[in-house]
């Protein structure tokens, strides 16, 4: 399948890696050189120089034969006219990066599928929703829905008091009597573990689940973690993300939001009748301790800075707050997260490029969902008639190693695969699996 991506940079960049090692026919274009050039040397993906906006460029990429043209560089009208372009030259789908979330409301009456473009993506919009999911599960260091929650992958973070810490997970089914979820990953400091029936549990460990509705409160208990001290919540930043966020939360928290510009300030104020604006540096370690944030329940950074987001949840976790949450442009900042103390770092490129990637997924492939510092990725597979893994029992499967079946949907109930459990035609297959094992794992579900 031939895919243009119109955008070197770091949305751009790791479509480009996680396509290289799908095999796919991929073209980048950037008028930036210097991009380019780490393309070249880090990837088996084609560059061109020039402007996707162009109509001579966009032939030179053979658009004519794109199954997909995706536009993610850093200006929306570049990305919103080059789709256009695209379209109309022949590309079978489009993607636009927009940084406006007003295109994506409905009641605007705007329809830009009429001009060409099939898809829209919008970074801030996105990481304001996976900051309100982890703020609504608070023990939870990653949260996601399939199916309309008919199976959750959550994680948690293993305090000392765990029960599941210096146990085998063959020792823990007590925890589990109702076989409500399966623990699907461990991480480990820098290490990625599938566990198995030996496998110990650490004092430390970041492990992830996939469970039905019913066993999610089961697994918050399995933490150790202390309750939330209150439904405080402080927001470091007032950016587009930080807004959103506190618009989404106001209702059920009470919510302040730290912003060092005067004027953007009153702006908030006047936009968010329920929320508490402070005018000043969230750098300030006495000005935060003023606001009375050892009282918090939850500390969120999400400025421009990430070494600002960093200091800042470091210092709220010194003061006694429960859960932090970081936003961060450097993608190698993630896995820093877990051995710093910070419970999450979110980076809305990265989970813009996991909501692109999944329209270019083999194998029906519904949804997918990264792990925040973790090399790997959870997908949600339809069962087809043809399907490897249907009518058998899973142990007969002969899976890949670096992979694991986490939970079936079928006929809208959330079932957990365990002991001789058949997977059957039409079944949604949730799978965590390897970036070594992805390509196997798809062959599968074929």
């Amino acid at each position: 399948m031939r895919i243009v991506i119109a955008g070197a940079g770091d949305v751009g960049i790791h479509l480009a890696r996680l396509l290289a090692q799908e095999k796919q026919d991929t073209v980048i274009i950037d008028q930036d050189s210097e991009s380019l050039q780490y393309v070249e040397n880090h990837l088996d993906v084609f560059t061109l120089k020039g402007d996707a906006t162009c109509p001579l460029i966009l032939k030179e990429a053979k658009i004519e034969k794109a199954a997909l043209f995706i536009a993610v560089t850093a200006t929306e009208a570049h990305n919103i006219t080059s789709c256009i372009l695209a379209k109309k030259m022949g590309a079978r789908q489009t993607i636009s990066r927009i940084s406006n979330a007003e295109y994506l409301n409905k009641e605007t009456g705007l329809d830009l599928n009429e001009l060409g473009i099939d898809f829209m993506i919008s970074p801030e919009k996105l990481a304001a929703l996976e900051i309100e999911r982890l703020v609504s599960r608070n023990a939870f260091t990653d949260s996601f829905e399939f199916d309309e929650g008919k199976l959750h992958l959550v994680g948690i973070h293993l305090e000392a008091l765990s029960p599941l810490v210096g146990k085998q997970l063959e020792e823990t089914s007590y925890l589990n009597p109702a076989s409500n979820f399966i623990p699907v990953a461990i991480k480990r400091k820098t290490a990625t573990l599938i566990p198995r029936s030996t496998t110990f549990f650490e004092e430390g460990d970041f492990v992830y689940f996939v469970s039905k509705e019913d066993g999610v409160v089961e697994i918050s208990m399995l933490s150790g973690r202390d309750k939330l001290k209150s439904n405080g919540v402080m927001i470091l930043g007032g950016s587009r993300i930080g807004i959103k966020t506190a618009a989404a939360l106001s209702d059920n928290y009470n919510v302040k939001i730290i912003e060092q510009d005067e004027k953007k300030c009153f702006e908030i104020t006047d936009k968010l009748q329920n929320v508490l604006v402070i005018n000043g540096d969230g750098r300030d370690v006495e000005l935060l301790r003023e606001e009375d944030i050892g009282a918090m329940g939850i500390f969120i950074a999400v400025t421009g800075s990430s070494t600002a987001n960093i200091m800042a949840c470091l210092v709220a976790k010194a003061q006694g707050v429960t859960k932090t949450i970081a936003l961060i442009e450097n993608i190698d900042y993630i896995q820093l997260s877990q051995m710093v103390g910070i419970d999450t770092m979110i980076n809305k490129k990265l989970i813009a490029a996991s909501n692109i990637f999944r329209h270019i997924r083999k194998g029906e492939v519904l949804s997918l969902t990264n792990i925040h510092g973790v090399d790997a990725e959870v997908l949600e597979f339809r069962v087809s008639e043809k399907s490897k893994v249907a009518k058998k029992p899973i142990r007969d499967i002969n899976f890949p190693k670096g992979a694991i079946i986490g939970g079936v949907i079928r006929n809208n109930q959330g079932m957990i695969t365990i002991g001789d459990f058949q997977i059957e035609e039409g079944d949604h297959v949730v799978v965590f699996a390897m970036k070594e094992s992805i390509s196997k794992v798809e062959n599968f579900f074929k």
